[in-house]
């Protein structure tokens, strides 16, 4: 399953490790890129979470819940 990484209407991302909403203008977390893809995240725990392990949180099978 692939994760929304921008929605256009909003302006907002959602983080791929946490399911939250970023703001992809100015991200707590950051952002990294990946695969041609350019990641938000809400935390810098879920990035380095996320660079960890990206496919296990792309796929679906890892999901931190908050």
């Amino acid at each position: 399953m692939k994760i929304p990484l921008f929605s256009r209407a909003n302006k907002e991302a959602t983080d791929p490790v946490c399911h939250m909403t970023v703001n992809p203008d100015k991200p707590n977390g950051g952002s990294w890129g990946y695969e041609g893809n350019l990641y938000y995240f809400c935390a810098p725990g879920c990035k380095i979470a996320f660079q960890k392990d990206p496919e296990s949180y792309l796929s679906g099978e890892k999901k931190i819940e908050m």
